[in-house]
């Protein structure tokens, strides 16, 4: 099931029409010394906010990394009050109890959060830089935030406004990627090791991969009691939705090492699961996910040791 929440959630449309940003109550406001609210810019590219100030920053960080890029005219910024004047949130039913949540028109990386809808509490899995109020109204209406887990640093975007909007639930990040967070703040939580467990059922799992703190979620009851595996970008769902690949760097084609790609593996196949979200929404693998990943890593070690040369 897809809609977007113009359709589902009509409050939105008059803000739109009108051309003026949809109110969100909750969210944090930064006052200038003579009045007035200090933007928290965001990174069109990768969808990274930054602290409130009066400029948007000298450069992004994240974009600058060798796993990311700037684009061809230069570095360029927005705001959540811009983004909510052409932007809106759509939603789609994957099974019960998980929803996808994308941006469209697609923004900076275009992935995809997840809410994962479970009896002890709802967890919010990645974040996407747009939240506006009719976001906000139907996730309260599904009970609500417990707390938020993100994957990876290029998927932090606006993870403070997103705290704030359900009343500062934490946000868990893994602690070997600390030095990516941009806008610190005191909801976020970093956990250490391999394994944290968010809910009974809930865990997340330590995989590495693009990022030393690579984190992926595991829903013990998902897929009808068979398991599910929230991978984000670290085990990517190909578009054959027959195999994985795995990454340093998306857009600019670098591949994991073995080493990097056995750690993957590693920290999944202990696990109980048969069914894989990565971090489009097309991007699912609906069955046989365990078996596909180890075959998967086999391949991958494969060519990149030159198997598949002059073929």
């Amino acid at each position: 099931m897809y809609f977007f929440l113009l359709a589902a959630v009509g409050i939105v449309l008059p803000s739109i029409a009108m051309g003026a940003a949809p109110r969100v109550d909750a969210m944090p406001c930064c006052w200038r010394p003579n009045g007035g609210i200090m933007p928290a810019f965001i990174c069109s590219t990768c969808g990274t906010q930054y602290p409130p100030s009066e400029a948007p920053p000298a450069q992004c960080p994240v974009c600058e990394d060798e796993r990311q890029y700037i684009l061809p005219e230069g570095q360029s910024w927005t705001t959540l009050e811009r983004l909510r004047i052409f932007h809106l949130n759509g939603f789609r039913q994957y099974e019960p109890g998980l929803l996808g949540i994308g941006t469209q028109p697609k923004f900076a990386i275009g992935q995809r959060a997840l809410l994962l809808c479970t009896p002890e509490g709802n967890i919010l899995w990645d974040c996407i830089s747009l939240i506006d109020d009719a976001t906000v109204t139907l996730i309260n209406g599904l009970g609500g935030l417990r707390a938020i887990a993100i994957s990876h640093p290029h998927f932090y975007t606006t993870l403070v406004d997103w705290s704030r909007a359900f009343g500062d639930v934490p946000v868990h990040l893994h602690a070997d990627d600390a030095k990516w967070v941009r806008r610190p703040d005191g909801c976020i939580k970093f956990w250490q090791g391999e394994k944290f467990e968010l809910l009974e059922g809930v865990t997340l799992v330590r995989g590495g991969g693009h990022f030393p703190g690579g984190t992926m979620l595991h829903w013990a009851d998902g897929a009808e009691g068979k398991g599910v595996v929230l991978s984000a970008d670290i085990a990517i769902v190909n578009l054959d939705r027959k195999s994985f690949s795995f990454m340093r760097s998306i857009p600019n084609h670098i591949p994991l090492s073995e080493m990097g790609v056995r750690a993957i593996a590693a920290a999944l196949m202990p696990l109980a699961f048969d069914r894989v979200y990565s971090h489009h929404f097309e991007r699912v693998m609906q069955s046989g996910a365990k078996q596909i990943l180890q075959s998967s890593v086999e391949r991958h070690v494969a060519a990149i040791g030159g198997a598949y040369d002059r073929r």
